[in-house]
């Protein structure tokens, strides 16, 4: 496969045309509403030759023909070629080269991941399930590290510290991916540890209404030292920790969910590369 992975991201993604002549494939087949090449809007009605990009002066009839050309299906080209803004293609671009077996890898890691979240979202966390699956063990380990972190802020931040690292530490290692590597697929999956870690901290706060939970130091409530009491009574919440305990672990069901559908859109259009049927402009 010579060329097919770098025609993924050479190109911009190409726009929605605003007629497609299906009978033909002609210059006047496909019309542009954005150059193809450097995206400038405000292109000539009129595309047939010598029409060019008032920006960067491709020939819009040159590339219109290759463009209906390469594309096998009809329905593919017109569903694919709408028009993103250009976050939504920032967080789903992929690399110029796919390796086959990389991307069968990651498949299995997304399946993987998939089934563990599932696993973990049906834990009770009204019995604090979630302290008997392995992720726990990693997780308290940043939870503790986080108290000594923030103890010198004070003591209420140093108590919150233990919960905000363990949040915030997923979600470092996602935006480092996106923004460093530009590796949507390992943001996504730090987004999946997100919410496990959301999956977490649900038991600890629904428990700090009625403590039942045996704490890191073997006590239970007040008396083991437990964050979210001090956190509600000082915040005048402790009444609702049922509620938003049950509200946080919805919420980390959801981002996992969230993180899973993004990293399988990436792998299908990784697909799309490696096996020669990605559009030219993808």
């Amino acid at each position: 496969m010579p060329s097919v992975g770098r025609t993924c991201a050479r190109w911009p993604r190409p726009t929605r045309p605003d007629r497609v002549d299906r009978r033909v494939s002609g210059p006047g087949a496909y019309r542009f509403s954005r150059c193809p090449k450097c995206g400038q809007r405000g292109l000539p009605a009129d595309q047939s030759l010598p029409a060019a990009c008032p920006t960067c002066g491709v020939i819009l009839a040159k590339v219109a023909p290759a463009r209906v050309a390469s594309v096998p299906h009809r329905g593919a080209q017109l569903s694919d070629a709408q028009d993103r803004p250009a976050w939504v293609e920032w967080l789903l671009q992929v690399p110029e080269r796919v390796d086959p077996l990389r991307w069968g890898l990651r498949l299995a890691l997304v399946l993987g991941l998939a089934l563990w979240g599932w696993f973990l979202v049906r834990l009770d966390y009204r019995e604090g399930g979630m302290g008997t699956s392995f992720l726990h063990g990693p997780l308290l380990v940043f939870h503790e590290a986080g108290h000594v972190l923030f103890s010198p802020f004070g003591e209420w931040i140093a108590v919150l510290g233990g919960t905000l690292t363990q949040l915030l530490l997923p979600a470092l290692i996602a935006a480092a991916f996106l923004w460093k590597q530009r590796d949507p697929f390992g943001a996504a999956v730090g987004l999946w540890l997100l919410g496990a870690s959301l999956l977490d901290v649900a038991p600890y706060m629904y428990d700090a209404l009625e403590p039942q939970l045996t704490l890191l130091g073997g006590g239970i409530g007040e008396e083991g030292g437990h964050d979210w009491i001090y956190l509600f009574e000082s915040l005048g919440l402790r009444g609702q920790a049922q509620w938003i305990g049950a509200l946080t672990h919805k919420l980390g069901a959801l981002v996992i969910l969230l993180a899973l559908s993004w990293a399988g859109t990436l792998l299908w259009r990784q697909r799309r590369c490696f096996s020669g049927q990605a559009l030219r402009g993808e």
